[in-house]
């Protein structure tokens, strides 16, 4: 009777290579598979009935792994949830969530085989997640961008481009001087992907477009985003237009410059980046670069599928890009 074992030796290779080739677990080398599809016709070896049958169990289950911080908007995300939940159910999947910041976490769904592909949300640029989930036996999506995603597919919104827009916006009406109402400090700190891409899409496009652009870390909260305004305004070169991107503290910026007696856009002028629902839920209209959540997550899920379809599919890092829709809050500096 022919054994894994010898269809491992007419191969040249480890006998748990074989099986990841079989089973779909992992990720072969199209040469390597191809010597192992080989020796299994050659030897006409089959897998154990039992075996294949366990191999090819499926829980029909996407694990979702989402750390809830105190800075973390829940309605935004949310929106990414709804995403991946309306997607994973065209597939046939539930959405098994997790919210614990711990790799433990990570560990239980993946090890006890409770699901069939995880998705990880809130990535940082070096995040301990990344690495233990690069050798999982389960696919694994990122939504976010580490520094080394060290094989994992990605998927996220382009932050800097998004940045870099907003600033050729107002530049190119006369602006010379952008003020950035930006992620809380916390986000910042915990060097979270999408806030440092953002500051230095930014930062970048502020330099080559001969502008200055100063940056205000700003908590999401009321006071958070009055303290921002006001360190703004105090400022003795004022900022003639604002980037808010800081989902939480949007409405409180729109509202404090209008206390204030700061007009729309004939003062300032402002643009946000974040989600259109949030934009457009303002007290006034707010020219706005759309984060499109629900579709960031429903790539995700694609994604997912894509790689339990066909373990041997290559590395994927998709960012989608950012488009502006003009209101009424953006115009030329006065004179």
């Amino acid at each position: 009777m022919v054994t894994i074992t010898d269809v491992a030796n007419r191969a040249g290779v480890a006998t748990s290579t074989v099986s990841y080739a079989l089973s779909g677990k992992r990720s072969i080398s199209a040469d390597t598979r191809l010597r192992i599809e080989r020796a299994v016709a050659e030897l006409g070896y089959q897998p154990h009935a039992g075996a294949r049958a366990l191999a090819s169990a499926r829980t029909s289950t996407l694990g979702l792994m989402i750390p809830l911080r105190q800075d973390v908007d829940v309605k935004v995300i949310m929106e990414f949830v709804t995403g991946i939940v309306t997607r994973a159910r065209e597939f046939d999947h539930d959405v098994l969530l997790v919210t614990q910041a711990e790799d433990a976490g990570l560990e239980r769904l993946a090890g006890g085989r409770m699901v069939d592909a995880l998705i990880l949300m809130d990535v940082e640029a070096a995040d301990s997640r990344v690495a233990r989930a690069a050798h999982l036996d389960q696919p694994t999506i990122l939504i976010g961008l580490p520094d080394d995603p060290q094989g994992l597919h990605c998927v996220d919104f382009d932050f800097a481009a998004a940045a870099r827009l907003a600033v050729r916006h107002l530049a190119g009406l006369g602006h010379t001087t952008i003020g950035l109402i930006g992620p809380p400090p916390a986000v910042v700190e915990r060097h979270t992907s999408f806030a440092e891409r953002l500051l230095q899409g930014f930062s970048d496009q502020a330099a080559r477009s001969g502008v200055t652009g100063i940056i205000e870390p700003t908590p999401p909260n009321h006071a958070g985003a009055l303290a921002a305004v006001e360190a703004l305004r105090a400022r003795e070169v004022q900022p003639t237009a604002l980037i808010v991107h800081n989902e939480a503290a949007l409405p409180s910026v729109v509202d404090s410059l209008q206390m204030r007696g700061v007009r729309i856009p004939e003062d300032v002028s402002l643009v946000a980046i974040c989600p259109a629902a949030v934009a457009q839920a303002q007290s006034r209209p707010v020219t706005f670069i759309d984060i499109p959540a629900e579709t960031i997550g429903a790539v995700a899920v694609d994604m997912a599928m894509a790689r339990l379809a066909d373990p041997g599919t290559g590395t994927e890092t998709r960012l989608l890009g950012p488009a502006l829709t003009e209101a009424a809050s953006t115009a030329a500096p006065a004179r």
